[in-house]
């Protein structure tokens, strides 16, 4: 498999933000022909389009697109005269299309459809992250869904954690606190999961992490919060929970935003495409 396309298939399941330039137009001499490709990342480059300062020029363009945080994909064409000016002598001209794909909204999966649940949703929708709600009743999820909320009826709610993606934030608010133990115990055994937040009392947190570090999860409860949401937001009626957990949830996707733009100026380009694989 051609590296840019085992870098994109990364990046889109981890929600990275990508630029694909494609050569899509030639005339006379040029390095490489019409369909050549490479994926460009903040700090990563895979394949090449040929080398030299048309390569350079190409990557600086990619990275100023990807620094505009466009929210929806954008096609971009340029074209490049290999000459004098690009310190190459080719003589012939290149066209390259730039498909900048944008970092993917942080998925927030929200398991349980109660008073809770159906509190919480409707700000979660406000906000920009993508939200998947799921519940294994079949008459729990309301009829009117928030535009862009994903409703899912799952009968064995813990079997839709495969299918999450990588970097998820899991809420976890069921009926039921065995359901709500397997399905904190299954968001950990992912290892990728940003967030396993569990609604409930300071005494149900404790048996929980007593019951998960005996399932040999210690080294990943870092990512496990219960009682879940902001501390300073206190509160038992159902939106008053469901605002602690919303702004909790604003945390989480902030501090994203906020290491997305950190450069890593420490690796190489080809210290970071290693890295990117074997994620």
């Amino acid at each position: 498999m051609k590296s840019w396309l085992r870098a994109q298939m990364q990046c889109e399941q981890q929600g990275h933000a990508y630029v694909l330039v494609t050569v899509c137009e030639v005339q006379g001499s040029t390095p490489r022909s019409v369909g050549a490709k490479m994926l460009v990342t903040h700090d990563g480059l895979f394949d090449s389009i040929g080398g030299g300062h048309l390569e350079h020029k190409a990557v600086q363009y990619a990275r100023h697109l990807m620094q505009q945080d466009n929210e929806h994909n954008q096609l971009h064409m340029q074209d490049y005269a290999l000459g004098a000016s690009l310190g190459q002598c080719c003589g012939g001209t290149v066209k390259l299309m730039f498909e900048q794909v944008p970092c993917s909204p942080m998925p927030v999966v929200v398991f349980g459809a109660g008073h809770v649940g159906r509190a919480l949703v409707p700000l979660l929708a406000q906000l920009p992250v993508a939200v998947t709600w799921i519940d294994g009743r079949y008459d729990m999820l309301p009829k009117q869904i928030p535009v862009g909320v994903q409703c899912v009826h799952e009968e064995y709610p813990v079997d839709a954690i495969a299918d999450c993606r990588a970097g998820s934030c899991f809420l976890i608010m069921t009926h039921h606190h065995g359901l709500d133990l397997q399905l904190s115990e299954s968001a950990l055994q992912r290892g990728d999961a940003n967030y396993v937040g569990v609604i409930g009392s300071r005494t149900k947190a404790a048996k929980f992490r007593r019951r998960l570090q005996d399932k040999g999860l210690s080294d990943l409860m870092s990512v496990f919060a219960c009682p879940m949401g902001d501390g300073q937001i206190t509160g038992k009626l159902p939106m008053e929970i469901a605002v602690s957990v919303a702004a909790q949830v604003m945390s989480l996707y902030q501090q994203r935003q906020t290491l997305r733009h950190i450069p890593n100026s420490s690796k190489t380009e080809q210290s970071t495409s290693v890295e990117l694989e074997l994620v």
